[in-house]
């Protein structure tokens, strides 16, 4: 995709003469003509436009579905769209049917502006648009032209010079369907109130994973489960807010996306620990071909836990689930400052209640403890992060404590998991007749590890307890 220094684009009137930019030692050759035919698809209510996607069928280059951070395109066998690009948009059409909503016939006129040896300096693309609207229940036409110069940074400015004394204006549309559609396909806006404000960021961030996962983006299993956890706890903490019984059933369904995409995620998260740790062990403490052990082992797992995340990303009841927090958004209400108060000071108190649970306990039980201060803690967090923008700057303080305390106990809870993965692999490696020192080797220092992060989960604790905090979320 182009950055915004390779080019610009610009508006001018029909009628006017075609701008020369020869000069100072540029040629400005004649125009290689060219017509482009273009049919764009959305669902009946543009859910496609409205999340600032672009799916077109073009004559010479074939389906192309353009996102921010993707242009990916399919082959035209035949009119029928494309089955893998259904795939790819069902977050946002929750299988409403995709159908032509806009028609453009572009006459391009392209000009190469060259130096004295014949060196492409810049191209300038000159567009007369005809458009046809297909969105109401009549069809809407529309002509413009476009001016597309393509050149090196300092070139541009010269050009953009030469190009508004001859009348060009700068476009005031980011694309030829939004120039086409106006705001036909603007949305609901809903509430802009802190928590309904939250919840869509959250279920964008969804959406754009799922899509991420599905052209294999790298950590597309990690964002689609933070975004999913986040949700579900807004829900949990804001259910008074947002109405209890979609709140849990929505939170239900999160839950169990949550439970299909952990393994997967769990994998990646081990894997990268595990070879970490085992990079800082002594070659001379290290038997066998361990390195090969863990990525065959590790291998075998991620290609069974991705299969489980896809067949539910695949499910119709993730589609249902993906419905219902759309539903939800568009009925939400706002609510006041106050009643925003109750259900994080709520939050707070459990988690001081679950750190007080830990006392005295050693063990399997402290690390079970401990892992459940730490949801305590994350829920916390996030609540914070919805209301934090009316609350000022001593919540803030007071949840990057509770950030602090989530994310050591995070640490511990990888030592607790990895444990349970070396102890695994001591078993099979040892009826395999390998040498299984170095496994029993990190699995002790992970024990010490374990232990250092106890000490600074207390010491944070007491930073947290101490700390500055709004007045009325003393516990």
């Amino acid at each position: 995709m182009r950055s915004a220094e390779s080019g610009r684009k610009y508006e001018l009137s029909l009628k006017a003469r075609v701008p020369q930019l020869a000069g100072k030692g540029i040629t400005q050759e004649a125009p290689a003509e060219r017509t482009l035919e273009t049919v764009y698809y959305d669902t009946k209510d543009f859910r496609l436009t409205r999340a600032g996607l672009t799916l077109r069928r073009s004559s010479d280059t074939g389906w192309c579905l353009r996102t921010s951070a993707h242009e990916l395109r399919f082959p035209l066998d035949d009119s029928t769209m494309p089955a893998p690009v259904v795939k790819l948009v069902r977050a946002y059409t929750l299988d409403r049917k995709l159908r032509p909503v806009a028609q453009l016939r572009t006459d391009r006129f392209t000009h190469r502006l060259a130096d004295a040896s014949g060196r492409t300096l810049a191209t300038l693309a000159d567009d007369h648009v005809t458009g046809e609207f297909l969105g109401g229940q009549a069809v809407r036409l529309d002509r413009w032209r476009e001016l597309d110069v393509e050149a090196g940074p300092e070139l541009l400015d010269r050009l953009d010079r030469a190009l508004r004394k001859r009348g060009a204006e700068n476009a005031w549309w980011p694309s030829k369907l939004q120039r086409l559609i106006g705001d036909t396909a603007e949305g609901k806006r809903g509430s802009n109130e802190v928590l309904a404000a939250y919840l869509r960021e959250q279920f964008e961030r969804l959406r754009r994973a799922d899509l991420g996962f599905r052209v294999g983006e790298d950590d597309s299993v990690h964002q689609l489960r933070v975004a999913a956890r986040k949700l579900r706890s807004a829900l949990q903490t804001f259910k008074s807010l947002v109405g209890k019984k979609k709140a849990n059933a929505i939170a239900a369904e999160l839950k169990w996306l949550g439970t299909e995409l952990a393994p997967a995620r769990d994998t990646e998260v081990s894997q990268a620990r595990l070879e970490s740790c085992l990079d800082e062990v002594p070659p001379e403490l290290i038997f066998g071909p361990l390195r090969q052990y863990l990525t065959r082992d590790f291998a075998r797992t991620s290609q069974t836990e991705l299969a489980r995340a896809t067949e539910a990303l695949s499910s119709t009841r993730y589609v249902t689930l993906l419905g219902s927090i759309a539903a939800l958004l568009d009925t939400m209400r706002p609510a006041g400052k106050k009643a925003l108060r109750k259900p994080l000071r709520k939050t707070a108190r459990k988690l001081s209640r679950a750190t007080a649970a830990t006392e005295g306990l050693s063990g399997t039980e402290l690390e079970k403890a401990l892992h459940n201060v730490r949801k305590k803690a994350k829920r916390a967090r996030y609540a914070a992060d919805a209301v934090r923008p009316v609350f000022g700057k001593k919540l803030r303080t007071w949840r990057k404590h509770v950030k602090a305390v989530q994310q050591t106990l995070g640490k511990h809870q990888d030592t607790v998991v990895d444990r349970v993965m070396l102890r695994h692999f001591a078993i099979d490696g040892f009826s395999e007749n390998q040498n299984t020192f170095t496994f029993g080797l990190l699995y002790g220092r992970d024990e010490a590890a374990a232990k250092m992060v106890q000490d600074r989960f207390d010491e944070e604790w007491r930073t947290l307890c101490k700390g500055t905090r709004p007045a009325w979320l003393k516990t």
